[in-house]
C-alpha cells in the first residue's frame, strides 16, 4: 500500500509535558530506506528548530536519492506546519520572553528585541510614593491639579493661576533637592521606583545578552550578568537587581544574593578576562544574605575568594553605586579601578538601622547613625573611597531614569578611555594602590590624650603628669 511509504510523524504539541527525548519522524519497516530516525527535546525552542532545520535540511540533501510521491511531500509539509505550530505555542506559554514572533513588523523599530533577557517594562503604572520630605510639593501639586479640573468644568482661564503654582512647585523642588541630608539621601537611595540595574543595562546598552548559571548547579536571580555593547565596545555586566514589586522582590530574594550568586559573578569575571572585555559592576543591595541557607553553602568564602581574584583581573574595572551599597555584599564584586555613585546613592559597612542598634542599642538612633557614618556619595568623595558623583536629575533618578542613565554612560566610558590606555600590570598595581590608600592615618604625631583618646576624662592624664600608680 502507498500509505505504508510514507514517514509516520509524531509531533509533541503540548509545551506543559516532561522533558525527554520525543521522535520526530520514524522509517517504517516497509518504507522508503532514506528516511531516518531523528529526536528533539520535547519543550524546547531550541530542539524544535533543529528539528525542523534536520528535516528541511535531510529533504534536500535525499531530494535526488529519493523517489517521494506528492503524498510524502505533503506529509513533510504538515510536519513543517506542526513544528511551526508547536514553536509558535512554546513562545505563547512563555510570557516572560520577548520573541520576535509576537511583535509585528512595525513594531520592531526601536524595539527591545536586541536584549535577550526576561525583563521588561511593567505592565501596569507603579502607584506614585511620596517621600516624608516632598510632603510639599504634594501639596502644591493637588492644588495645580484641582485648578485644572476647575478650569475644565467651568471653561474659565486660570492659566495664570496654574502657572504661578508650577513655578512654586519648581522652586521648592529644586531647593529641597539641592540640599538634602544624609537621611534624605538614604530615602532617595531606596526609593521603590529608582531605576534598578537592568533598566539602566536597557538605557545604556545598544545589544544585551544575559548570561545564567554558576555552573555548579544554580543561578541566583539577585545577581544578574550579562554582555553588552556600549558604542561598539563589549562590556561584561555584572549588578545586584532588586525588584520593583512584591513579586520581583521575593523572587529577585530584595537584592541580597546568595554565595551561587557571587560563584556566578566570578565565573563571568574569568570568562571577561579571558576573552579581554572590560568588566562593568553595579552595586544596589542592602547586603549579602544572611539566612542558614547561605551560611551551609559559604557565603563568607563565596564573597573572600571574588575580593582575592578580583585584585588579580588583568582587564579594566569600573563599579558603580546606583542605590545602596551595603557591606560585604557590595565588596563582592565592588574591587574596581574607578568606583563611582550616583548622586543620590549611599555605600555603607551596615546598615544605619544596625548601626544604631549596636551604638545605641535602639533602631530609632538610624538618623543619628546616618550622620556620623558618613555614607553619601559626596562625603566619600572627601574620603577618597569614590572617584566621582555622577549627577542625577532633578528630583532623583526615578523621577527621570533616561537621563540619569545617560549621565551614568557618559561618565564610565570617560572613565574606561583613560583605563584603557593603561597595560595590564599598570592597572593591577593601580588597583592595589586605590585600596592602600583607603582609611590612610599619621603615625607618629603627638596627641593630647585628654581630648584625643577614648578615656574617661579623670583617668587622662596631660603632659607632664605622671600617671597615677596602682596601690
Amino acid at each position: 500500500m502507498e500509505a505504508t511509504c510514507l514517514p509516520r510523524i509524531y509531533v509533541s504539541a503540548s509545551a506543559k509535558a516532561s522533558s525527554g527525548l520525543a521522535s520526530c519522524a520514524s522509517t517504517s519497516n516497509t518504507g522508503n530506506s532514506s528516511w531516518r530516525r531523528f529526536s528533539c527535546l520535547r519543550n524546547s525552542r531550541i530542539g524544535v528548530m533543529e528539528s525542523l532545520q534536520m528535516s528541511q535540511n535531510f529533504e534536500f540533501n535525499n531530494w535526488r536519492h529519493t523517489k517521494m510521491s506528492k503524498k510524502s511531500v505533503a506529509c513533510v509539509q504538515v510536519l513543517r506546519a506542526k513544528l511551526n505550530d508547536t514553536e509558535r505555542k512554546t513562545h505563547d506559554d512563555d510570557d516572560e520572553y520577548p520573541w520576535p514572533q509576537k511583535f509585528g513588523t512595525e513594531d520592531l523599530e526601536g524595539s527591545p528585541l536586541p536584549f535577550l533577557s526576561r525583563f521588561k517594562p511593567l505592565p501596569n503604572k507603579p502607584k506614585t510614593v511620596t517621600l516624608p520630605f516632598e510632603i510639599p510639593l504634594l501639596e502644591i501639586e493637588k492644588n495645580i491639579n484641582k485648578i485644572r479640573e476647575t478650569a475644565k468644568a467651568t471653561g474659565m482661564d486660570f492659566s495664570e493661576q496654574v502657572n504661578e503654582l508650577q513655578r512654586k512647585y519648581d522652586e521648592m523642588r529644586k531647593e529641597l533637592y539641592g540640599q538634602l541630608s544624609p537621611v534624605q539621601r538614604l530615602s532617595v537611595a531606596r526609593h521603590p521606583h529608582r531605576p534598578t540595574f537592568l533598566e539602566h543595562i536597557l538605557n545604556i546598552t545598544d545589544k544585551w545578552l544575559e548570561l545564567h548559571g554558576d555552573r555548579a548547579g544554580c543561578d541566583d536571580p539577585a545577581i544578574v550578568t550579562g554582555i553588552g555593547t556600549i558604542d561598539g565596545m563589549s562590556f561584561m555586566f555584572i549588578g545586584h537587581q532588586k525588584g520593583r514589586n512584591t513579586k520581583e522582590n521575593i523572587y529577585r530574594n530584595f537584592a541580597m544574593p546568595g554565595p551561587e550568586g557571587y560563584r556566578k559573578a566570578l565565573r563571568m569575571m574569568r570568562h571577561a578576562e579571558h576573552h579581554g572585555f572590560p568588566i562593568l559592576t553595579f552595586v544596589d543591595t542592602p547586603g549579602a544574605y544572611a539566612g542558614l541557607h547561605a551560611e551551609e553553602h559559604g557565603q563568607g568564602e563565596a564573597i573572600a575568594k571574588n575580593l582575592r581574584e578580583m585584585f588579580g583581573l588583568r582587564v579594566p574595572i569600573i563599579t558603580t553605586v546606583i542605590g545602596e551599597g551595603g557591606s560585604g555584599g557590595a565588596l563582592g564584586i565592588g574591587c574596581c579601578d574607578k568606583m563611582l555613585m550616583l548622586e543620590n546613592s549611599v555605600y555603607f559597612v551596615a546598615s544605619p538601622e544596625a548601626c544604631a542598634a549596636i551604638l545605641w542599642r535602639t533602631a530609632d538612633a538610624a538618623p543619628k547613625a546616618t550622620e556620623a557614618m558618613k555614607i553619601t556619595a559626596h562625603e566619600l568623595v572627601e574620603l577618597d573611597v569614590v572617584d566621582e558623583v555622577v549627577k542625577e536629575p532633578l528630583g532623583g533618578a526615578h523621577g527621570d531614569p533616561y537621563s540619569a542613565s545617560q549621565n551614568l554612560k557618559e561618565a564610565i566610558m570617560r572613565h574606561m578611555k583613560d583605563l584603557l590606555k593603561l597595560d595590564p600590570d599598570s592597572l593591577l598595581k593601580h588597583r592595589k594602590a586605590k585600596f592602600r590608600k583607603i582609611g590612610a592615618v599619621q603615625e607618629g604625631v603627638k596627641l593630647d590624650p585628654r581630648f584625643k583618646r577614648k578615656m574617661k576624662p579623670r583617668d587622662a592624664h596631660l603632659d607632664g603628669e605622671q600617671p597615677p600608680q596602682m596601690t
